[in-house]
């Protein structure tokens, strides 16, 4: 197949991952500024850096699984709704786990050497925007595999170029043709 071709069905799914990646950036940022804001009113009161980050992060996670299902990937598969919050949240939790890791190493690792790293900033710096980064990256990759699956109709795109090329058919003569001679040995 020609590239020029493919280009359509590239665009297609360009343009399909870009949306997808806009609306997951939109409910995320939703459900971050909930997860900052519970964080540091937990903070404020008197809770413990992981237990507050954990308990923000369980609300915030529920706000993105409403926004993601329903909007950001409303196109796609939606057969046991069950399945898909449990599996959402078990993602969801090594997402959390990446942000807890961040944090922990940040507070109580490089805390133990610089007390600056024990502040309410650099809880902030390193288990909301480094945890939150690198646990986005996997986020987004992960519900869009296992969690919401395919598209409930695939997008039209031209059909994919078999490789080697399939044999084209050529007009047959209507002539009559000499049998070929057969070697004897």
């Amino acid at each position: 197949m020609p590239a020029a071709d493919l280009l359509p069905a590239v665009r297609a799914r360009f343009g399909a991952l870009v949306r997808e990646l806009s609306k997951f950036g939109t409910v995320g940022g939703i459900a971050f500024a909930i997860d900052l804001v519970i964080f540091n009113v937990l903070l404020e009161t008197g809770a413990e850096s992981l237990l507050a980050k954990t308990l923000s992060t369980v609300v915030a996670t529920t706000v993105a699984f409403i926004g993601n299902r329903f909007w950001t990937w409303r196109h796609r598969e939606h057969r046991n709704m069950a399945r898909q919050y449990t599996m959402f949240f078990l993602l969801n939790g090594v997402g959390l786990g990446i942000g807890l890791a961040c944090l922990a190493l940040s507070h109580y690792g490089l805390g133990a050497i610089w007390p600056e790293f024990q502040t309410q900033l650099a809880d902030n710096i390193s288990g909301q925007l480094v945890g939150t980064a690198v646990g986005t990256l996997f986020r987004f990759w992960s519900y869009r595999r296992f969690v919401f699956g395919e598209p409930a109709v695939p997008p039209s795109a031209p059909p994919a170029a078999s490789f080697p090329p399939a044999p084209t058919s050529t007009p047959q003569s209507t002539e009559p043709t000499a049998p070929r001679a057969v070697p004897r040995m």
